[in-house]
């Protein structure tokens, strides 16, 4: 597994206002929206390109072309990614698109949870080739119970030529786990956090992420 970090102020900023707990619905859900685009574009830099020839009006040029943005397959998990893959929609807006929709079971104890309960209520994944470049997109990646079922499902449908998880806070723990599971992914994020408290929430984190978009 590999962990890329976004080290772009401009991501921090946008990233810092989502942590403040004065930003309203409205701001919350198009700033998620434009984090989704900028990792959106930082995983299109990471797919390689080849160089071309292009001809203009005037003279023949060299050019570059990054083959896999028509094979990418966006996986949303509902509810909290829709305004991230909404912004990552910019990115490859030629995208096949699956939904899951999970629902993660909260139980508060006396220490961080080593993993969650999750339900899946529904999940249409489309059939994945080899060549393929598979995106799960989840927000808050805490203890990888979600991502990691998801993940589950998604092999099902096939092999893809790469696997990225994109999240806009990781917890440290969370991405340890996807490090044991030994599962070849390349995990995006804006911020890692260190901590989750007693009932799995990243702390300090920015809160429940689809209640906050969505009220």
């Amino acid at each position: 597994m590999s962990l890329n970090v976004l080290d772009r102020p401009f991501a921090k900023h946008i990233l810092t206002q989502l942590r403040s707990v004065d930003t309203d619905q409205v701001n919350f859900r198009k700033n998620m929206v434009r984090l989704g685009r900028i990792l959106g574009y930082e995983i299109a830099d990471s797919l390689g390109s080849v160089e071309v020839e292009v001809q203009t009006p005037l003279a023949r040029t060299k050019g570059t072309v990054i083959d896999s943005l028509d094979r990418v397959v966006i996986v949303n998990v509902l509810r909290a990614a829709t305004p991230l893959v909404e912004g990552l929609l910019k990115a490859f807006p030629s995208a096949r698109q699956g939904v899951v929709v999970a629902k993660r079971i909260e139980r508060s104890g006396s220490a961080p949870p080593a993993e969650m309960d999750v339900e899946i209520h529904y999940s249409r994944i489309p059939s994945i080739r080899a060549e393929d470049i598979v995106i799960v997109a989840d927000p808050m990646l805490a203890t990888a119970s979600t991502v990691l079922k998801v993940i589950g499902l998604v092999e099902k449908q096939g092999t893809p030529k790469a696997l990225y998880v994109v999240c806009v806070i990781a917890s440290k723990y969370g991405i340890e786990r996807l490090v044991t599971s030994k599962k070849n992914i390349r995990v995006f994020a804006v911020q890692v956090d260190p901590v989750l408290d007693e009932r799995g929430y990243i702390v300090p984190g920015l809160g429940d992420a689809g209640d906050r978009a969505f009220g």
